[in-house]
């Protein structure tokens, strides 16, 4: 593991992004293509807008991604596949797309697609309640599903209100397609980017508790290529020195 702290998330966004495009970059390279795994969220705000600048060939890049609410139309402005076309797929020339349309229909489908192959990055954010994509505490770790169905925990719909999603804690859905633990835990490289003061608490409990799936996000620092970067207030709660 490998933390890397920025001063704020304008340079946080930058810094994983440049970072991201390079591990991109070395797969085309090596394999004439690169898989990767998008997340969203605020939190991603930065980082896809400073991704879609770097200078990668998209038309060799494939791109998953990791959830969606079960039974929200795209139209609506909390979803995520409407959040990835307006944010970055609508902006680069990418091989191929592959959305989580919300549907259980849709998992059998996404699941043999991601197996196709391997996933060389995955920009996996973590939730205000350690969540990785949408396996809130306690998450399954043990389910080979690529793609499977969660329920969505409090804390995890409030997060989304707090966001501006939704207007209420009843009008979130209360159901998820999600990439399984165990499938984020087989892409190659693993970049957490987690900016703002709201994600304190949660890079705390991560970097300071032992393997745990009631803090999901403990799971990442098993990983042998995983990258976390985190900015000031991200960082405030822990007792690590400044270095920006």
């Amino acid at each position: 593991m490998e933390i890397r702290i920025c001063k704020d998330r304008y340079e946080l966004g930058k810094s994983a992004a440049k970072f991201v495009a390079s591990l991109i970059n070395s797969a085309i390279a090596e394999k004439g293509s690169a898989r990767i795994v998008l997340s969203t969220g605020a939190s991603q705000f930065d980082t896809l807008a400073s991704l879609i600048t770097q200078p990668v060939d998209w038309t060799k890049v494939e791109m998953f991604h990791l959830d969606e609410y079960i039974d929200l139309p795209e139209t609506h402005p909390a979803s995520f596949r409407k959040y990835l076309k307006e944010k970055f797929t609508s902006l680069v020339p990418l091989k191929a797309a592959h959305f989580v349309d919300g549907t259980k229909e849709n998992i059998a489908h996404l699941s043999r697609l991601i197996n196709e192959a391997e996933i060389d990055v995955g920009l996996i954010g973590i939730g205000e309640n350690s969540h990785i994509a949408f396996n809130d505490p306690p998450a399954d770790f043990d389910t080979d599903d690529p793609y499977i169905v969660v329920n969505l925990n409090d804390t995890c719909k409030l997060q989304q209100v707090g966001e501006g999603w939704f207007a209420s804690l009843d009008d979130v859905p209360k159901q998820a397609v999600s990439m399984s633990c165990r499938q984020i835990m087989k892409c190659r490289h693993i970049v957490s980017c987690v900016p703002y003061p709201v994600k304190a608490n949660a890079v705390k409990l991560t970097l300071e508790s032992e393997l745990s799936n009631t803090v999901p996000a403990t799971l990442l620092k098993t990983h042998e290529n995983f990258t976390l970067y985190i900015d000031s207030d991200s960082a405030s709660l822990l007792d690590l020195p400044v270095r920006w």
